[in-house]
């Protein structure tokens, strides 16, 4: 039997409370920031790149199951830089717009050489084009070889299950049905609920792992209705596309979530970098015990 294309696999409560990581000794706050980091780095790729949405998207939720759940990689043992790098060749390998070990290999070695992983936009600004930077021969063979090599371990750890279902399209048919198009700032809405549902992917609750897509495109709706001023049907509904309530609630708590989380990370790391290697992450771990007087 075919899977549907309207469901995703979705995570458990033992994958969400326990992971590899956490059973490796590394500490929930910092498994928190290497995740919103990973997920962060990958979209940053995606963009530099010129991928689709829906193919970054795709990239970031399969990056995110890697590491969840106790049968999950663990950030101790697998780069986190490089299982973000390996989940976007991947995926947009088996897309309509693959790139080339070249093109990702470039971008990865251009977002790297950034100073620190919040960064202004003038020190952006500063550094020369994605598409100029460029890396050795020896290096990119090196790389080549750990994307390669890399690949075939997240399908065994996801089993070779990389189905992902994506809100985008249910969203905008969801709009349709509830004739918002009508309105005179539609178009607002519907960009808005995009944005919405891209903030989902970097969620610290890890929604886009524990809600269904008909959830997460109607929660996008009713939370950019909220802000852009969209008056929607004075009845229940969210119900019509398998939603209740208190979910809507939850998944509109954490989608506004994450503007504050994203501001907290970048204020707790500040011109530091998140760790994105087993050695940095080692380093910031030692330097956490020096700090505490443990040994």
């Amino acid at each position: 039997m075919q899977p549907s294309r309207l469901a995703t696999p979705v995570a458990t409560i033992e994958q969400l409370e326990t992971s590899g990581s956490r059973l490796d000794g590394v500490p929930a706050d910092l498994e928190d920031s290497m995740r919103f980091a990973g997920a962060r780095l990958t979209q940053a790729a995606g963009i530099l790149l010129r991928l689709p949405q829906e193919v970054v998207a795709q990239a970031i939720i399969v990056f995110t199951r890697f590491f969840a759940g106790p049968e999950g990689g663990s950030f101790a043992e697998y780069d986190a830089k490089q299982i973000s790098a390996s989940s976007l060749y991947m995926i947009a390998k088996i897309s309509a717009a693959p790139k080339s070990p070249r093109s990702i290999i470039n971008v990865y070695a251009y977002l790297d050489s950034f100073p620190h992983t919040f960064l202004d936009i003038e020190e952006v600004e500063k550094k020369k084009d994605a598409e100029e930077y460029f890396v050795s021969e020896g290096m990119f063979q090196e790389h080549k070889a750990r994307l390669f090599a890399v690949e075939p371990v997240i399908l065994k750890v996801l089993g070779f299950q990389l189905q992902v279902s994506l809100p985008y399209t249910l969203c905008i048919t969801y709009m349709q049905a509830l004739d918002v198009f009508s309105q005179p700032r539609a178009s607002e809405l519907a960009r808005r609920a995009v944005a919405r549902l891209n903030d989902m992917l970097l969620s610290p609750q890890l929604l886009c792992l524990t809600h269904q897509p008909p959830c997460l495109a109607t929660a996008a709706i009713y939370l950019a209705a909220k802000e852009v001023g969209v008056q929607l049907p004075d009845v229940e509904w969210w119900e019509v596309f398998d939603t209740d309530r208190e979910e809507l609630g939850f998944l509109v708590v954490g989608m506004l979530s994450v503007t504050s989380f994203a501001i907290e990370e970048k204020e707790k790391w500040g011109k530091r970098s998140v760790p994105m290697t087993v050695e940095e992450l080692d380093l910031e771990l030692s330097s956490r015990r020096a700090s505490t007087g443990e040994d």
